[in-house]
């Protein structure tokens, strides 16, 4: 049983992969580009770490956002909050629209005309880890047959998994006030191990379970299967406003805006490479 649990998008288990040729080529099946994350020192080498073990229990723990593109899912599984969408509007995903407090890595649009009647509005958080994955990643591509430097297995990887949340929440509560003034939904998409560390570390007190429509921010929790092929599926839905979100962290903002102002950059960035395609 390898740490590596994914590389480039494919399980380190599945015994008839062609690795050659996915190194060579070091493409993510989720975006269909080359992976972003790369060596500092090698910039041309991209790491392709998806999925890694963790803990006496070796949970696959996703690290890297883009793994959580696989199919789309997650996004059809935010249709129910376009709530003024009808039958004939188009679907557009459209990424990284900027609103007070940051960038949403999401956009959900129901678009009509090349007018976007309705968004949600869909944030990523995966856990970042501390130390390198790099040793671990060499030594199954040795086992492999790769001829690869020995790796240096003295070093080792950990999950920051207190900085993360700690990081995602403020951020959320920033973003989620704009999106409650325009009596608009913000979902943020996680994984379960995750959402787990964050129910016990921080008040959820004043977050409804099972989540409520009406609520602005929702949080979908995904569990990941363990097949030939790993599978995201939606485990618990919570909900809760921006209220919610600042008792767990005691904090105060505003962020408001003109609701043209979002509508104006979604409909910028409609194309048919966001149309959403079932």
């Amino acid at each position: 049983m390898y740490k590596v649990v994914e590389l480039f998008g494919v399980s380190t288990a599945n015994q008839d992969t062609k690795w050659e040729e996915i190194l060579k080529n070091q493409i993510c099946p989720f975006t269909k580009k080359r992976c972003y994350k790369v060596r500092k020192s090698e910039p041309s080498i991209s790491i392709g770490t998806c999925t890694v073990r963790y803990g006496s229990e070796n949970v696959p723990v996703i690290i890297c956002p883009n793994r959580l593109l696989q199919k789309r899912k997650v996004f059809m599984d935010c249709l129910h909050l376009l709530q003024l969408h009808q039958p004939g509007n188009d679907i557009h995903v459209v990424p990284e629209i900027t609103v007070p407090g940051g960038s949403i890595d999401y956009i959900i649009a129901s678009v009509k005309n090349g007018k976007v009647v309705d968004f949600v509005g869909v944030e990523f958080q995966t856990l970042d880890t501390t130390g390198t994955v790099w040793p671990q990643r060499q030594k199954f591509l040795k086992d492999k047959g790769f001829e690869v430097a020995e790796p240096d297995m003295s070093k080792s990887y950990g999950m920051n998994w207190k900085m993360t949340a700690k990081t995602i929440l403020i951020q959320l509560h920033h973003k989620v006030d704009t999106f409650e003034h325009l009596n608009k939904h913000l979902v943020l998409i996680i994984q379960d191990s995750f959402f787990d560390y964050m129910k016990k570390e921080f008040s959820f007190e004043g977050i409804n379970n099972p989540a409520l429509v009406g609520d602005s921010f929702q949080f979908h929790s995904y569990s990941v299967t363990e097949t030939v092929e790993f599978s995201l599926s939606l485990k618990e839905r919570m909900s809760t406003n921006s209220d919610g979100i600042a008792k767990c962290l005691g904090l105060n903002a505003e962020a408001k805006v003109e609701l043209v102002s979002i509508l104006q950059a979604i409909e910028l960035k409609l194309s048919d490479d966001t149309l959403l395609k079932i």
